[in-house]
């Protein structure tokens, strides 16, 4: 059982970027020797706890392992440490579901052709295809110049145009990702910096 001499780790919380999860936590100082740490793990319809590939280990992180990488479980976690004969307590996380607590990156911009009425953008989702979600992008844009007025587009496919432009004129965008995960959810990824191109003369 728990001793009363060694300190639960602190900060426990779930990371989690593109569906990558892992859980993470801050180290408990003692005097001496070297604090390890445990993390185990159960799935809300399997109630019994389970050791994650994090047994006695010096970091104070853990990724998740392949098979808790089900988007739509609901996982719960736990670490304690751990020094010679003592352990801490377990501090429990709240529970975690990667399709809905998970942060969605920018798209990544591989490239933009520039014609006198429009801008052909061409993007790489934030994750691969194995997630098995086809993204929808929203893209913000303005003219450099005026900056107050936004319009938007929303297009499913990783190209598109963004068109009907003044020639010779600085255009900016911004891109995020749309996941519809369910028909009442929807995530929203974070926003691409900003990027601006100048339309060609006619």
């Amino acid at each position: 059982e728990s001793s009363p001499h060694l300190p639960a780790p602190k900060n426990v919380t779930v990371y989690s970027y593109n569906f990558h999860s892992l859980l993470r936590w801050s180290p408990v100082e003692v005097d001496r020797g070297t604090v390890l740490y445990t993390v185990h793990f159960k799935t809300g319809f399997l109630n019994q706890w389970d050791e994650m590939n994090c047994t006695r280990i010096t970091q104070t992180e853990c990724s998740f392992p392949w098979s808790l990488r089900r988007r739509r479980w609901t996982v719960f976690l736990r670490v304690r440490a751990e020094l010679g004969q003592a352990t801490s307590d377990w501090v429990e996380t709240d529970p975690f579901v990667a399709e809905r607590n998970t942060t969605i990156g920018p798209p990544k911009v591989n490239s933009v052709t520039e014609s006198s009425d429009s801008l052909l953008i061409n993007v790489t989702p934030p994750f691969g295809s194995e997630a098995g979600y086809f993204p929808e992008y929203h893209v913000s844009f303005w003219e450099n110049a005026t900056s107050t007025v936004k319009r938007e587009i929303k297009q499913s496919n990783s190209v598109f145009k963004i068109e009907n432009l003044k020639e010779s004129t600085l255009y900016c965008f911004r891109i995020q990702v749309v996941l519809k995960v369910y028909p009442d959810l929807q995530l929203l990824g974070l926003p691409s910096v900003p990027e601006c191109y100048g339309t060609t003369v006619s």
